[in-house]
């Protein structure tokens, strides 16, 4: 069964055709495009397992994952029985929401526990878990030939997220430095960006925003000539990821820094500058005019909901929020689409500081090298090019994935400018905080002062100036400034 179709797919994998004509000849045959996605990718798995390496090493071994409940996730489980396929191995796995799971994870990590051999972590939390001996060091792994299969690419990862999952460790440390660990393996990423409602911004007659000047009078707009609708989405909870989503990516976009690293290594506030200030005001003021009347409450989950439901006309926050608002049930699925955006208009590109889901090894996993091969398959290009075009895994983070036509195509269709804001914005997309072991509290801190600014509690200068003397003070106890 499926001879002809295997063959044409396996074509398609030996680049002996194009995926036009492989989806062509699929159709023809009474393939859809589902199946004929399935094909493709068993037929990837095929040549994986002829390229030389021996897949089948850890034959006959289990290693077991701690999941976070997440479209990544759904990818890998959905493909599994590829990788059974390949390497003769088992996979077993805990998934948890994303609410209770990083308890589970900090509970396994620091008990010791050996239970799981690997699980998925945001970059930002490897800043506790490297420095801590909890996570192995990738890079021995992905430089050793007799343990990385030839077609791994490792030079594949977008440069800006593959760095930004990598740090020495010392405090203040650049990212991605020649003396970098590589704490985790990147697996998927948000770029933070404009989605807006097309359907109502063509109904109140307004245009994209390409500045933050821009984007407080349209918001404001927006307010004034739609009935019930506030201007712009942003987050407002006392929370670190108030602080990392878009506000960030603006105040990068205006060359500033959360902190100063001096030669000597020591770090001190510096978010109270001239130009964070004018930066600060403006935020604060779009907020107050044009944001949620409970935006204080706001998380990534209200953001999202508000504008699939039609209650706000724009979100600057993360690029796949908006992906999977435009879907499903939302109200508003089908009217969303996407920009890229540099608050600052002297800015040549967007800098959207991003969010990293990746995949790290726990070192107290007692079959390494056997996990090592499920990291290696699970974010190698095979799987990453299943999970973007058969899948919802979004944004891929390999750039061969965002080369393919395929996926590119099926963006296009439905997420109308997703492509053209990814393109333009990859370049500058990193993490732009500084790596050090107080980020959460100091990064809560900040939210904190930008809720007391937006209910008018504090003036945006004094603001800043207690905050900066709070972080400095912290710094200094910590033994850090």
């Amino acid at each position: 069964m499926y001879e002809k179709e295997k063959k044409l797919a396996k074509s398609y994998i030996d680049g002996k055709v194009s995926r036009r004509s492989m989806l062509r000849g699929m159709a023809s045959m009474g393939v859809t495009a589902s199946t004929a996605g399935v094909l493709v990718n068993a037929a990837a798995t095929q040549a994986l397992a002829q390229n030389g390496f021996d897949w089948k090493k850890y034959s006959g071994t289990t290693v077991k994952l701690l999941l976070n409940q997440h479209p990544y996730a759904d990818a890998m489980i959905a493909n599994l029985d590829n990788f059974k396929e390949l390497t003769g191995m088992d996979v077993e796995y805990d998934i948890f929401p994303e609410d209770v799971y990083f308890d589970k994870v900090t509970a396994a990590l620091s008990s010791g526990s050996s239970e799981y051999d690997a699980f998925m972590t945001g970059a930002y939390m490897t800043w506790t878990y490297g420095p801590a001996g909890w996570i192995d060091d990738l890079n021995e792994y992905i430089g050793d030939d007799s343990k990385t299969n030839p077609d791994y690419n490792w030079e594949d990862m977008l440069e800006g997220v593959r760095k930004s999952c990598a740090w020495n460790g010392q405090p203040g440390g650049a990212l991605g430095s020649d003396d970098a660990k590589q704490w985790c393996i990147p697996w998927g990423y948000e770029q933070n960006n404009l989605t807006y409602n097309s359907r109502m911004f063509n109904e109140a007659g307004l245009t994209v925003p390409t500045n933050i000047d821009e984007l407080a009078s349209t918001a404001a707009e927006a307010k004034a000539k739609l009935n019930g609708v506030y201007g712009i989405g942003v987050r407002g909870s006392r929370s670190w990821a108030t602080i990392h989503p878009g506000f960030l990516s603006a105040y990068a976009n205006f060359g500033q820094k959360d902190l100063n690293v001096s030669d000597d290594g020591m770090l001190s506030a510096a978010m109270n500058t001239d130009v964070s200030r004018n930066m600060h005001e403006k935020w604060v003021k779009m907020i107050q005019d044009s944001g949620a009347p409970d935006w204080s409450t706001h998380t990534w989950y209200q953001a999202g909901t508000d504008l699939g439901a039609g209650k706000s006309a724009m979100i600057f926050d993360a690029d796949i929020l908006g992906y999977f608002m435009n879907g499903g049930d939302n109200a508003e699925a089908g009217n969303l689409s996407f920009a890229p955006f540099a608050a600052n208009p002297e800015a040549k590109a967007p800098t959207p500081n991003i969010w990293i889901w990746s995949l790290a090894m726990a070192n107290a996993s007692k079959q390494k090298d056997a996990t090592w091969y499920f990291l290696q398959w699970a974010s190698g290009p095979e799987h990453a090019l299943f999970g973007a075009t058969e899948m919802d895994f979004v944004n891929p983070v390999r750039k061969s994935v965002w080369a393919d036509a395929g996926f590119r195509s099926r963006l296009d269709k439905n997420y109308p400018g997703y492509v053209e804001m990814h393109d333009i914005s990859a370049p500058g997309a990193q993490i732009y905080f500084t790596a050090q072991p107080l980020f959460f509290d100091l990064t809560t801190e900040w939210a904190a002062t930008l809720q007391k600014m937006v209910a008018n509690e504090v003036p945006v200068d004094e603001g800043l100036d207690q905050l900066a003397q709070s972080v400095d003070r912290q710094l200094k106890e910590a033994g850090l400034g």
